[in-house]
């Protein structure tokens, strides 16, 4: 019984692509600033082969000896480039599932035009607060009083491909607000088609404003075939384990976990492993980027790092001999670089680990594809889509 456990350390960058200034991205590398803080020690990831993958440069151990290994590393290792043009979750998702994507997916550094809003406010009965880019937690301490007060929907983007709503869940209760996002993405098709819709309710009192852990997202349905519709059309089990079902619109997802943080996300991958079935357990930990990387938290990134480090062993653990463990992230978000909060145009890590699985090193790929593409190699299916399998 084959399964293959495919987890995204969510911007878990490895260092920029060449053309990472025509994303405004300068001297980025996010697991060299992560390496900096004295919280960061991935000794497991470091067996596996993290250090060794081509281009990864670290600061030093506490110790003052260097993280790359002179033994041989245990896992597949290669350093990813994203063909598509974005550095966005969506699209870094797609491209790993098959999708490439020539153009980035729009973005609204001014706010998003009045023909949006007017026909959004029309649909909800509700004006809209702010317009504009905003950090997601600074947004409800200048907006979440006069939300309240007027009944106005809090509305904001990032540098990212997204239309975030927020609300008080006293005010607007999360179903409604989910109803809400529902309309906005109906809107939001062609040329306005931004990759998420994002509810983001919170809850409190002016002064003391805090989101809940009820976020979801509304994503663009992918524009063509991907790794998930083929597993499924060969009747294989996806079962998605945090924000997957979102990103993919919930499509060729035969089963959907939802949690709370990278803590749930790890628990529930282990419960995985318990379980029986043949096919892909798709998992994304979502707080280094969300909690870490977009708050310029280099501490707590490297905490959160470090915990996945600790649990390692006990995923290694639970593998049966035909499981294969994959590892990987979607971009990069620099938690040093403080020119912006937003994502960074990295290269990111993939490593590859199974009883069966030939450690090697495979060098600079060529696109996040060849991830999708060995994963379906792997169930003996030819991937309609342009990627090279690394078995």
């Amino acid at each position: 019984m084959k399964r293959v456990f495919l987890i995204v350390l969510d911007s878990f960058g490895i260092g920029q692509m060449e053309d990472a200034a025509a994303y405004g991205d300068y001297d980025v590398n996010t697991i060299g600033s992560v390496s900096t803080s004295p919280y960061f020690s991935m000794p497991n990831m470091q067996k596996l082969g993290l250090f060794q993958i081509e281009g990864v440069q670290t600061a030093a151990k506490p110790d003052g000896t260097a993280w790359t290994q002179k033994e041989p590393h245990t896992a597949v290792i290669a350093r990813m480039r994203e063909a598509s043009k974005g550095k966005d979750t969506t699209i870094g998702h797609w491209e790993i599932a098959g999708i490439y994507s020539p153009k980035p997916l729009p973005t609204y550094p001014n706010g998003f035009p009045e023909e949006i809003l007017d026909a959004f406010t029309a649909q909800t009965g509700r004006g809209v607060l702010c317009n504009k880019p905003y950090s997601g937690t600074q947004v409800i301490a200048d907006y979440g009083e006069e939300h309240l007060r007027t009944g106005k929907l809090i509305v904001y983007t990032s540098a990212d491909s997204v239309f975030q709503i927020a609300a008080h869940e006293a005010l607007v209760p999360p179903e409604q607000l989910y109803t809400y996002c529902r309309i906005a993405r109906e809107i939001l098709q062609g040329e306005h088609g931004v990759g998420r819709v994002i509810a983001r309710p919170f809850i409190g009192q002016p002064g003391s404003f805090t989101r809940t852990a009820r976020r979801h997202d509304f994503s663009l349905e992918p524009p063509s075939v991907t790794m998930l519709d083929q597993l499924k059309a060969a009747g294989k089990e996806v079962i998605s384990v945090g924000k997957i079902r979102d990103i993919f619109a919930g499509k060729s997802v035969t089963e959907a976990i939802t949690t709370g943080n990278n803590a749930e996300g790890v628990t529930c991958t282990m419960q995985c492993l318990e379980r029986d079935f043949e096919g892909l357990c798709f998992v994304n930990l979502v707080d280094y980027d969300m909690l870490y990387g977009h708050r310029r938290d280099i501490d707590g990134y490297a905490k959160a790092l470090t915990y996945f480090d600790e649990q390692l062993p006990g995923i290694l653990e639970k593998m049966r001999p035909e499981d294969v463990l994959m590892l990987t992230a979607d971009h990069g978000c620099d938690p040093a670089y403080t020119a912006t909060t937003d994502h960074t145009r990295e290269y990111t890590p993939f490593l590859m680990y199974g009883a069966e699985i030939t450690p090697a090193n495979l060098g600079t790929r060529k696109t996040f594809a060849d991830i999708g593409a060995t994963v379906l190699q792997y169930f003996g299916i030819a991937p309609a889509f342009a990627g090279e399998s690394m078995l």
